[in-house]
């Protein structure tokens, strides 16, 4: 069993809880952030989004005592374009009550980094504030993906529409996702290639599609890298986690959107 068969088999016991427990209430009113897509297709600069990470099956324990209000608001201070939360418990010790403490902290777009497999997910991630939600097309079939996509949308979120490999990237075109992040990670062996950026991006360019390259983004050097490929925004947790200059690595690897901006 992979990693993400363990995850997903979790999210499911999640799910079965949430929908035991759980109501949308939309108590308060979520603050409207601007849309992550059209600000990141209008900028010159490639576009981070900074993510606030405690730990990860990969690495383990990255910054479990960080403070997610103070983190945000130096991601936001130093250029960040969105910030994304973790709020899976169990394997990034995440929470929703991170992302809701970010979400009034901060105003730029914000990502509810989890594995979504069902409507209730996408409900409880708006309820705290998020304004973009992740699906990952390893984890689910076309059908639900679909169904999921269509639902966050109807909502009026943002999708970052994760993909793998070349048949993944078929699969969000047909779906019509307008976000694609190409993940650089396998997630059957931890294995980091930002060579994935250049073979799946070849396959979305022209579609109006904006291109995040994720995982393994450490240097300028590899920012540039997957900015030739025809990334427009890079997500970034690991690296950002660990500066102890957030606004000097921010400033270094906000490089020009050379092959983007004329």
């Amino acid at each position: 069993m992979t990693i993400l068969d363990r995850i997903l088999a979790q999210k499911e016991i999640e799910v079965r809880e949430l929908k035991a427990i759980y109501n949308a209430h939309k108590v308060e009113t979520v603050q409207e952030r601007p849309s992550l897509y059209d600000n990141f297709q209008q900028t010159e600069k490639i576009n981070v989004i900074a993510e606030v990470k405690r730990a990860s099956p990969s690495k383990g324990a990255i910054n479990e005592n960080v403070d997610p209000i103070s983190q945000a608001k130096q991601y936001e201070q130093a250029g960040a374009g969105a910030i994304s939360v973790l709020t899976d418990v169990t394997f990034f010790k995440g929470s929703m009550a991170d992302l809701s403490a970010v979400a009034k902290t901060v105003k730029v777009p914000l990502l509810c980094k989890d594995f979504m497999i069902d409507r209730i997910q996408i409900d409880v991630a708006k309820d705290h504030g998020a304004s973009v939600i992740l699906l990952i097309a390893a984890a689910m079939s076309e059908d639900r993906l679909k169904d999921l996509y269509d639902y966050a949308r109807a909502l009026n979120l943002d999708v970052l529409f994760e993909v793998h490999n070349e048949q993944e990237a078929e699969t969000a075109l047909k779906i019509g996702a307008r976000i694609v992040g190409i993940n650089n990670r396998n997630l059957k062996t931890f294995d980091v290639d930002l060579g994935v950026t250049e073979r799946v991006a070849s396959m979305l360019k022209g579609e109006n599609i904006l291109l995040v390259s994720e995982s393994g983004i450490r240097t300028r050097a590899d920012v540039e890298q997957v900015e030739a490929a025809g990334a427009k925004a890079i997500l970034v947790g690991e690296t950002l986690m660990r500066s102890d200059n957030i606004a000097e690595t921010m400033s270094d690897i906000r490089v020009p959107l050379l092959k983007a901006v004329k």
